[in-house]
């Protein structure tokens, strides 16, 4: 046969797909751990959302394509009023959700925030149980979010342990997009088979570069990804389940597939089957708005801002030690031109705690940066990485996110070196953790709600049992506004 020719013989699904459709349609979820971190996450996810609903930046992004248009049994989004059709209502949710860098965390060869997922999930779930009511059927409950949740951290953190996407320049929200696919086809009556179609769709698409979270270009884009990766899930779904063909070799084919493309030939892989594991493990963001590889530096340095909040003019230097990861991502020198760049600047960071003895949203924007004592304490610090930090980062039974600061003054001494292995949202602190989560959620709610609702919020979704059982529908309602603040 000429070498011209390719030879057009089509080869059963790739195993990835395979185990990903079988998990989603065949896999009980029974752990009490899973289940019970998945309401924290989605309480606090929602939190989220709500908070970035205070600024006008995100709000913009907000609201029908068409101004006014009405859509039956349409979405809702959390802390608003609006109706939208499910692709942009999961744009929307995904888009609020992300937009402070501060929903969880999921740290490996890849790194990103399951958390998004809920974008995809919430919006269907919300159009499935209106289209079930209308038909005379039950809506879903939130025990079907919640096991969609468990399965779409899975899904996306179980590749993200040992397939690096970032190395080939990609952005982590290809797995968001693929995880959210594969969850809302179910939610949406698809079988084996579709849900295997579907998320080929979402490896055939083209996946989203990370220029946007990096020098020079760190921009904004970053906050709206999961809210792109989210809509463009559930427009696959939906394609999907009109009766379009699937791809079944999308990854392996040799010179067009996914692997050959996107990934140096590289194949992807899988370090352990789908289970519950990513959820019972997630990384909570509670004290901090800030990348997470910067959580337990923040921690130090809010630690440190006693000591030398009146020496800052004192000080020589200061030692900042981390984890390879933390350097490659986060650590930036030179000017910062916007929020979303300060958010991913280690520096940046450390030298607000330092100076304010804390880390809000509203420190990434212009009128704290122009303080010339940030630049100043940036300028002074050195970085370095500790090969221990590094190494225990990647262990399965530690996944540690390890910072130290140590600040050196002109007259040559120095604070103590302040050490923070695990951040207050990792599963070692977790008893320490969800007390302070809880609170963010109550106050995060405050900026949307009344007190006499937020004590009916919290009255529903602080309790595992009340939360499961409630319909998608109620859920929804409860943090529906007649009028936006915004």
């Amino acid at each position: 046969m000429s070498n011209n020719v390719e030879l057009n013989i089509r080869s059963g699904p790739d195993s990835l797909l395979v185990e990903i459709a079988e998990y989603v349609s065949k896999q009980d979820i029974n752990s009490e751990l899973a289940l019970s971190t998945a309401r924290n996450c989605l309480i606090d996810t929602i939190g989220c959302g709500l908070l970035a609903l205070t600024f006008p930046a995100c709000t913009k992004m907000l609201g029908p394509i068409v101004p006014g248009t009405n859509v039956p049994n349409g979405v809702r989004v959390p802390g608003t009023n609006f109706l939208l059709d499910p692709v942009k209502g999961a744009f929307d949710i995904g888009c609020i959700i992300r937009w402070l860098d501060y929903n969880d965390t999921w740290l490996a060869a890849e790194w990103g925030h399951p958390s998004d997922n809920l974008g995809a999930i919430l919006s269907i779930a919300d159009y499935v149980s209106q289209e079930n009511v209308a038909a005379g059927k039950d809506p879903l409950t939130m025990r079907d979010v919640l096991e969609c949740m468990i399965m779409a951290h899975e899904i996306q953190g179980v590749l993200a342990l040992t397939n690096s996407f970032n190395r080939v320049g990609l952005d982590h929200v290809v797995l968001v997009k693929v995880a959210s696919t594969a969850v809302v086809t179910k939610l949406l009556g698809g079988n084996t088979d579709q849900i295997m179609d579907a998320v080929s769709q979402a490896w055939v698409d083209g996946q989203s570069l990370r220029t946007y979270r990096h020098a020079p270009n760190a921009g904004s884009r970053k906050s709206w990804a999961a809210g792109d990766a989210t809509s463009r899930a559930v427009r696959l779904a939906l394609i999907t389940l009109s009766g379009e063909m699937g791809y079944p070799s999308v990854l392996s084919a040799p010179t067009w597939g996914f692997e050959d493309v996107s990934f140096k030939g590289e194949k992807l892989s899988l370090s352990q089957p789908f289970g519950s594991y990513v959820m019972e493990n997630v990384l909570f963001k509670i004290s901090f708005p800030a990348e997470f590889h910067a959580q337990t530096a923040v921690e130090a340095a809010v630690t440190l801002h006693p000591q030398i909040k009146d020496r800052l003019d004192e000080i020589a230097n200061i030692e900042v030690t981390t984890h390879e990861s933390a350097i490659r991502i986060i650590s930036k020198s030179g000017q910062l031109n916007n929020p979303a760049d300060r958010d991913h600047c280690l520096q940046y960071m450390i030298a607000i705690g330092l100076i304010h003895g804390d880390l809000i949203a509203e420190h990434y924007e212009d009128d704290v940066a122009s303080d010339p004592r940030v630049d100043q304490l940036r300028e002074k610090m050195t970085i370095k990485e500790d090969k221990r930090y590094t190494d225990e980062y990647l262990e399965a039974d530690k996944r540690s996110i390890a910072n130290k600061i140590q600040i050196f003054f002109n007259d040559g001494s120095s604070t103590e070196a302040i050490e923070v292995e695990y951040p207050i949202g990792h599963k070692r602190r977790r008893e320490e953790g969800i007390p302070v989560l809880e609170k963010k959620f109550e106050n995060n709610l405050g900026k949307i709600f009344e007190n006499e609702k937020v004590t009916a919020i919290l009255s529903k979704c602080l309790d595992q049992d009340v939360l499961e059982s409630m319909s998608v529908l109620d859920f929804q309602e409860l943090f529906t506004v007649e009028k936006n603040s915004f």
